[in-house]
């Protein structure tokens, strides 16, 4: 709109003759044109000059969008209060001033705001009941973010009851499920059955729920076409096919929601570090919550170019990294939190990585290469991943330079016995399974001057499992619970434990490393999947791999006997790790940066060479109708000898109906038996 145009609308409003219908028109022309600052205006003229119009909220409400996107943030927020106070049943104002408030850490008042809106909600209207679903999904993420994870369950089962089809919130069930240790994890509303339910997990869910990477597999690929369905994608940045030159250093891409004080900003601090800058040109695409710390400060220091996307749209994001020239570009978040899977399908890059963030595949059209080692993802289980499998020596990288407290507390300080074996697993709850807990509860029943360290989930999670030991013949009060303190402090205190306990599926890995570091001896049980045998990876590197057990049965009983007859070894297993910090493979970060940059070259090759890896999508519907129908709350699937079998069993069964092409994976595209003719089946 022009200058002329703006003042012509401005003379309307100050006579009364401009509708509200016609300010809004204006409004978004001026914002379209690039003026949202004259909309702004426009907005707050016309409401001095209508305070008593029935429609005041609306104006109220665009002006503090308008606002927000002007960066007023108190001005918005003040905006949102007015259009409440003239309208206090307009739910969308509702919904985002408890937005605006927890966006300045008032958490308490958005909780309250939302809270008054669920409740006004009386009216059952088709939009009453949207906006009624988004108010508890905020309360619910809010909550659980806190660790009120029953109130957080409490507000999703209201929304599924409104809605049980609606993913994201399903997703969110079952992350409150994991992370509050509720066994059975699928018990659900009557309204949705166990296979819709599993089917809709959150891909990071599925890996701790059970160890079955066939599954892990056919949920990231719905996942992917729900989040980024085709007629979704721009692809004016599309770059698939894009020359790379020789001629000069490797442009790698990475983008990160953690780098920052976070398990992967810890873990890739040093990697940045220790990049050659004659090898490769480094550009970070951050994309996580404004950060300031010690961290984000090392990675903003070494990398050549730092661009933070996190308010950009995909296509700018992308477009962004087009303009780059970026060669490589690698997803450290994968399904994770705060992760861009937008950005990857408009395929900005020729190459893209999966690796480090999420502990499996992508599932995606769009991921070419997934990078491990051979521990994680031996030869024989690249079938689980749709993206090709190149290996580093150890796949994690690691901190050298971890600030760590320099006075160890005492077992008395962190609420310890002095006399007893400590077993302590310091593992996120949500890793926390049945089946990992009944191992270490039967380790315990057999070593009984002992105690198991865990970290303070909160008070419910916490009573719940004490509950559990004591129905299960293990006193609760063995249970100790460690409170969250800052990471130089949380490492200084690892040694006052004897063993780590590992879980699975979801196994530890940044806490492992930590762990090892500080000279823990760590055991672990290795799975099928990608996040139940990094741990195994990370003991195996750091020169223990007499600690990597192969059955349930083989962990416990090295766990009871390194807390009783074989303390020699325990005490052995403690010196080699401390002697071995500066040799071995798991802590060489200069090594692997070396043979991460010498993959990048053969990615490279690859390319040129028309070798580029495609990445394996096919029949994943069927894997994944074949483990949601499976009851992993009751059995480990992952660990049957017959795993592959009893899915080769019933792609057999749905081919005979449906006829599936082989897909390079388990099913070969056998023949089906010809059905008996009517003559045969009558003699």
């Amino acid at each position: 709109m022009s200058q002329i145009n703006f003042a012509a609308a401005l003379q309307k409003i100050t006579t009364g003759e401009l509708p509200i219908g016609e300010l809004i028109a204006a409004a978004q022309a001026l914002t379209q044109a690039g003026q949202p600052d004259q909309a702004r205006q426009l907005y707050q003229v016309w409401i001095a000059m209508n305070a008593e119009h029935p429609l005041l909220f609306i104006a109220h409400f665009n002006c503090s969008t308008l606002m927000q996107a002007l960066g007023d943030a108190a001005g918005g927020e003040i905006a949102l209060r007015s259009a409440l106070a003239a309208s206090p049943d307009f739910a969308p104002a509702r919904i985002n001033l408890g937005s605006a408030l927890e966006r300045r850490g008032a958490v308490k008042e958005a909780l309250t705001e939302w809270q008054a809106g669920v409740e006004r909600l009386a009216a059952v209207t088709g939009d009453a009941v949207d906006y009624k679903i988004t108010l508890l999904k905020q309360i619910s993420r809010v909550m659980g973010d806190n660790q009120m994870h029953e109130a957080s369950e409490t507000a999703l089962l209201q929304a599924l009851d409104l809605n049980p089809e609606q993913r994201d919130v399903l997703e969110q069930y079952g992350a409150v499920r994991l992370a509050q240790c509720k066994w059975p994890i699928a018990q659900i509303s009557p309204k949705i059955s166990r296979r819709s339910f599993i089917s809709r997990f959150h891909p990071l869910s599925a890996c701790a729920y059970a160890d079955d990477p066939l599954m892990h597999l056919g949920v990231a690929k719905r996942y992917v076409e729900a989040l980024t369905p085709i007629e979704s994608i721009n692809t004016q940045f599309d770059r698939r096919d894009a020359a790379i030159e020789t001629n000069r250093r490797l442009r790698i891409g990475y983008v990160s929601s953690d780098l920052r004080s976070h398990a992967v900003g810890y873990l890739m601090a040093n990697l940045f570090e220790s990049h050659d800058p004659s090898a490769i040109e480094v550009f970070v695409y951050y994309c996580g919550i404004p950060a300031d710390d010690v961290i984000n400060q090392r990675v903003k220091a070494v990398a050549e170019h730092w661009t933070d996307i996190r308010s950009m749209s995909d296509d700018e994001a992308a477009a962004a990294i087009a303009a780059d020239g970026i060669d490589i570009l690698v997803d450290v978040n994968g399904h994770t939190r705060e992760a861009r899977l937008g950005v990857f399908a408009r395929r900005p890059a020729p190459i893209i990585v999966n690796w480090l963030g999420y502990p499996g595949t992508m599932g995606s059209p769009y991921h070419h290469y997934i990078v491990a080692d051979e521990n994680v993802i031996p030869p024989a289980m690249e079938h689980y991943y749709s993206e090709r499998v190149l290996r580093l020596p150890c796949y994690q990288p690691n901190d050298r330079r971890r600030i760590v407290d320099p006075t160890t507390p005492t077992r008395t300080e962190m609420g310890l016995p002095e006399d007893a074996f400590v077993f302590c697993s310091f593992n996120a709850a949500h890793k926390v399974t049945r089946f990992s807990f009944e191992r270490w509860l039967e380790i315990l029943r057999q070593t009984p001057n002992s105690v198991l360290w865990l970290l303070d989930y909160n008070a419910e999670t916490n009573a719940r499992l004490r509950a559990y030991a004591s129905a299960n013949g293990v006193d609760g009060e063995r249970l100790i619970f460690a409170p969250k303190i800052a990471n130089p402090r949380h490492l200084a205190r690892y040694p006052l434990a004897d063993l780590f306990l590992d879980t699975v599926p979801y196994g530890a890995h940044t806490t492992a490393s930590d762990a090892l570091w500080m000279g823990v001896p760590v055991l672990t049980l290795l799975g099928r999947s990608f996040a139940s045998r990094v741990c195994g990876s990370l003991v195996r590197s750091a020169g223990l791999p007499e600690l990597v057990c192969d059955t349930p049965e083989e962990f416990v009983a090295r766990g009871v006997a390194l807390a009783g007859a074989d303390r020699l070894s325990l005490r052995a297993y403690r010196e080699r790790l401390i002697a071995g910090r500066d040799t071995c493979t798991l802590f060489d970060t200069a090594l692997l940066a070396r043979k991460l940059e010498a993959l990048y070259v053969t990615m490279r090759d690859e390319y040129l060479a028309g070798q580029l890896p495609q990445p394996n999508l096919a029949n994943l519907d069927s894997y994944l109708e074949i483990g949601v129908a499976y009851d992993h709350d009751a059995t480990e699937i992952g660990l049957l000898a017959e795993y592959e079998a009893l899915y080769r069993a019933e792609l057999t069964k749905r081919h005979h109906q449906r006829p599936m092409q082989a897909d390079g994976r388990l099913w070969d595209g056998g023949a089906i038996a010809p059905r008996a003719s009517r003559i045969e089946r009558a003699a």
